[in-house]
């Protein structure tokens, strides 16, 4: 098999979990939803393989036509073609729609690889060398909002959750870092959701032993929330608002609420999982 090959293929439904969502593990996997009768897919099909290729292995590109994968399709909201959705670590992270010109997909592209090596150098430091460095930064700067979700975050990473609150209070709730802000006080809310509801193992033995139990899904989507498991909290918080439709106007809606702004409110799972809620609901 040459590389281009390897790193331009087209998947089945069958193939899908081992060649996007298993691969993905290993280096990002992008997921172009088309079909031979698209105008604006043969548009941009060209350009994403060229710039995939260009890449050289470090992210794939996984073709899924949608006439022939219509259960995958439905599964991820296909409503318009192209579609493009990027997988990492099992787990769709990114994506767009519409046949984008060559330098926004580069960009989006480019933006992927990033997220996939981690250029963020003080979210891979010890959090408690997070802390002292954002404190010394506030110390010097009081309105460095920054260094404000900097040192919250490193806060949330040690436990020590007293004082987050007051620390994110002077941050604006606009732009970037606003969401940052509210992101890291939704991981504080999961957090305190989750206190006292048992280690996530006894959980999933509870919902195994009893799968129609709403309540045993919820606590479970909490301590998996709390842990940073979205994709998985999500599922079982919304298998529980399926299950209990007082849940599901009530605890459960309010506790994947908190994830999507964890995610980020414009994440491909919050958009997802916002839907699927909503169609419950209304």
């Amino acid at each position: 098999m040459s590389d281009a090959a390897q790193w331009v293929f087209d998947v089945t439904e069958a193939g899908f979990k081992r060649d996007v969502v298993d691969a993905s593990f290993a280096q990002p996997v992008v997921v172009d939803f088309w079909a031979p009768w698209c105008g604006p897919c043969r548009q941009l099909g060209p350009v994403l393989e060229k710039v995939v290729q260009e890449r050289k292995g470090a992210v794939v590109l996984a073709r899924v036509n949608v006439d022939e994968a219509q259960r995958l399709a439905q599964y991820f909201g296909v409503e318009s073609i192209p579609y493009v959705l990027a997988f990492r670590d099992g787990q769709p992270v990114d994506g767009f729609r519409g046949a984008l010109p060559e330098a926004e997909v580069r960009a989006f592209l480019d933006q992927l690889g990033a997220a996939a090596e981690g250029e963020e150098p003080a979210e891979s430091e010890d959090p408690a060398a997070q802390e002292a460095k954002f404190r010394q930064q506030i110390a010097a700067d009081k309105d460095n909002y920054r260094a404000r979700v900097g040192l919250a975050k490193a806060l949330l990473a040690q436990n020590k959750t007293d004082d987050i609150l007051a620390i994110l209070e002077p941050v604006p709730v606009e732009g970037d870092v606003g969401a940052e802000a509210a992101g890291v006080r939704a991981r504080l809310e999961l957090a305190q959701l989750a206190q006292g509801l048992g280690p996530e193992a006894a959980l999933r033995g509870r919902v195994s032993a009893d799968p129609k139990n709403a309540a045993a899904h919820y606590e479970l989507g909490c301590v998996l929330a709390a842990a940073g498991k979205f994709s998985d909290a999500l599922a079982e918080l919304y298998a529980a608002a399926e299950r209990d439709f007082k849940l599901a106007n009530g605890k459960a809606r309010e506790a994947m609420v908190k994830v999507f702004y964890a995610l980020g409110t414009d994440h491909v799972l919050a958009n997802e999982y916002r839907s699927k809620l909503a169609g419950l609901l209304y």
